[in-house]
Order: C-alpha cells, then structure tokens, then sequence
C-alpha cells in the first residue's frame, strides 16, 4: 500500500519540478534576452517549412534503418535514454509542460545562442557589430558541428539540422524566422514523440 501511494505522488512532484523548471527558464529568457528578442519574420511560411524539413530530417534514419543508431552509442555521446519518466507518460499537464519547453523555451535559447550570438562571436568577439546572418566558412561549420554534438546520439541529423539552421540565418538574417523554423520542428516531434511513442527523442 506504501509503495502504491508513492506512486501516486510521483506525477505530481514531477509535475511540481517540470511546471519549476519551466517558470524559471521563462524567466530568465524574458530578463536576459529580452533586450535582443526579436520575434519579427520576413519568410514565416518558408521558415514553417523548413522546420518541417528538419524534422523529417530527424526521424527518416531511424524509419529506414531502425536499430542503427545503437551503433552511433558510446560514452561521449551518450545512449538514447528519455529523460522523461515512464511515470510521466499518461499524464496530459507533464506532456504539456514538457512540449511547451520544446516548442517555446528551446528554441528562443538555442537560436540565441548558436546563431544570434555564438555564429557572430567566432567571426568578431565584438559580435554586436556582426549583423545576423554574417557568414564565413569557419563560423558556419563550426557552430554546424558543435550543435551536433549538442545532440549526443543523434549527432549526424543534428549535423544536418545544424547546416540547415544556419543556412536560413545566413539566407533570412532574421532571428524571429530561425526561432519560429526551430519552433516548428519541436512541434512535430513532440506531436510525434507522443503520437508514436518515441520517447527516446526527447532526451
């Protein structure tokens, strides 16, 4: 009895740490980065497609080749292990908070990050000098390979997402077009994730 009355506490101090962490996250991303947000496109149907393309990007190796990405496995990059609880998994408000940090959060912090800040960085440390969009060979393969090792296992679509991330920036210059592409393809893989039960995506 001890043990079943555990487990019914289980989802909600899960949901109490997932609705924690995403408060915070939110919070910090509106105090830091609000001076720099910028959420205007010139191209949001393009952008939207895109995204869509990543995604595909995404699943399509494991759907021709199911099982292979077990070789892709080691101690660096680590397994594909979900850090979302088996227990979390029929709860529809932890499925909920969890996409919202996939669709809102991560994408605000990620292009922030990799392409409005770190693509210009390598160019200049005096970066704010840097338009978005600036390109050379070494910030854009640079920053392409290291937001795919960002993605552990799942390193070589992360390449591919990481290249076609950039390109847009180089093409768009717009960071509202970047964060809305980036949006869209952890839409459909969190739609996909539950949908399917593919929770090894969602590490």
């Amino acid at each position: 009895m001890a043990i079943l009355s555990l487990r019914g506490f289980v989802p909600i101090a899960l949901l109490a740490r997932e609705a924690a962490f995403l408060a915070v996250m939110l919070a910090l991303t509106a105090v830091i980065a609000h001076p720099v947000l910028d959420f205007s496109m010139r191209a949001p149907l393009a952008s939207a497609a895109v995204g869509v393309v990543v995604f595909v990007l995404w699943i399509t190796p494991d759907l021709l080749l199911p099982g292979y990405r077990h070789h892709l496995e080691n101690s660096i990059m680590g397994t594909m292990q979900s850090t979302f609880p088996a227990a979390a998994r029929l709860s529809v408000p932890l499925l909920a908070l969890r996409t919202v940090r996939a669709v809102i959060v991560v994408p605000v912090i990620e292009e922030l990050f990799w392409r409005a800040w770190l693509m210009r960085w390598i160019i200049s440390p005096d970066f704010q000098k840097v338009p978005l969009g600036a390109y050379t060979p070494f910030s854009f393969w640079m920053v392409a390979l290291l937001f795919a090792s960002e993605h552990g296992p799942y390193w070589d679509v992360g390449l591919a997402a990481g290249i076609l991330y950039n390109w847009w920036m180089v093409r768009t210059r717009s960071l509202g077009d970047l964060i809305f592409a980036h949006a869209v393809t952890n839409a459909c893989l969190s739609a996909y994730v539950i949908a399917a039960g593919k929770w090894e995506y969602w590490l």
